[in-house]
């Protein structure tokens, strides 16, 4: 059972020790064990990303987002059958049933156009949808290997956080289905103390999120909600559903919302998931008496089936038949404290 706590701030945990020996190690993964458990968000430093990377980013998003609309539309996620490309906004609606303040551009994992998955209609997996517009692809490209090659580092303290070896997830983060999305609130002098995106968890096993401005809301342990602006240098961390399920709800994946602020942000997070087909199951010692485990999920399907619950456009042809939930599916907000709540 999760020990979420009554937390004012979120912990930072500096991760250069996943670089070093393994006593270094061990140290790095106890201090995210702890967050896992008690807050389910951090900040990490020590990560050695380049600040170039992530200005390269800020530009190519501002350079995209400042396009006409049909400009943006002309790579509409709606036309692509692996779920990527430019969402406008009012395209998502979280279980609240507020459409968010913000659009968003989706990319993931790049396979190519003859990857077998893709031509057999898999609904994650593929290549890109690209902008022509010059150097976005390049810049935005560059920061995902960089934050994509910090995420399986972070995959490996997570393991040992969780009493595994620290190559336990290795196998299972061959050909992922991890997003990252640029998004984009615009700015708004008359923004009233309002949400610019619903309460959610994420669906993935953790999130690696750079942005801009403040406006990041973290649900406590006591049910209050915590400002997790930027730290200089540091990016957030949070606990996704996947590895709450791993760990049969030890590590939760805390409730997050974004308010919306009178100054134009930007927010970067790269969703880390596991390979599509990666069945997750609650770990034996993560099992007790009075903790029965948890049904599996198919890590891919569970992403799935939730953007089908939140896009419109996929809501749509669900509608029309196009598509059915993966057997098995849960509902929105199944995860996190609204999940506890409903006593899974």
């Amino acid at each position: 059972m999760s020990r979420l706590q009554a937390f004012s701030e979120l912990p930072i945990v500096d991760v250069s020790g996943l670089r070093g020996g393994p006593d270094a190690q061990a140290e790095v993964a106890a201090a995210l064990g702890r967050a896992a458990r008690e807050v389910g968000f951090l900040y990490v430093s020590g990560h050695g990303i380049a600040p170039a990377l992530f200005d390269g980013l800020v530009q190519a998003a501002q350079g995209f987002f400042a396009r006409p609309l049909a400009d943006k539309m002309a790579v509409y996620i709606g036309q692509s059958t692996n779920h990527r490309g430019y969402v406008p906004e009012g395209e998502e609606i979280y279980a609240g049933g507020t459409k968010d303040r913000k659009e968003a551009f989706d990319l993931g994992f790049e396979l190519p156009a003859n990857d077998p998955d893709y031509l057999a209609g898999n609904p994650l997996l593929g290549p890109n949808q690209w902008p022509a517009l010059p150097g976005f692809r390049e810049a935005v490209s560059a920061y995902y290997d960089a934050v994509f090659a910090l995420g399986r580092a972070m995959f490996r303290g997570f393991a040992l956080a969780i009493g595994e070896g620290a190559s336990f997830f290795d196998a299972f983060i061959t050909r992922p289905p991890s997003q990252l999305r640029l998004v984009h609130y615009p700015f708004d002098a008359n923004a009233a103390d309002a949400q610019g995106i619903g309460a959610h968890t994420d669906y993935e096993c953790f999130t690696l999120l750079h942005a801009t401005a403040p406006g990041l809301e973290v649900l406590n342990g006591a049910g209050d909600w915590i400002a997790a602006p930027p730290v200089p240098g540091a990016f957030i961390v949070n606990i996704g559903d996947m590895l709450e399920l791993w760990t049969n709800g030890e590590f939760l994946a805390t409730t997050h919302r974004v308010r919306k602020v009178r100054e134009e942000r930007y927010s970067f997070p790269l969703f880390f998931n596991v390979d599509y087909a990666t069945r997750v199951a609650p770990l034996p010692r993560f099992v007790r008496a009075d903790e029965p485990p948890r049904a599996p999920l198919i890590a891919g399907e569970h992403l799935h089936a939730q953007n089908c619950q939140s896009f419109t456009y996929l809501k749509t042809r669900l509608e029309r038949g196009e598509l059915q939930l993966p057997p098995g599916s849960v509902g929105l907000s199944s995860f996190g404290q609204a999940g506890l709540r409903r006593g899974r």
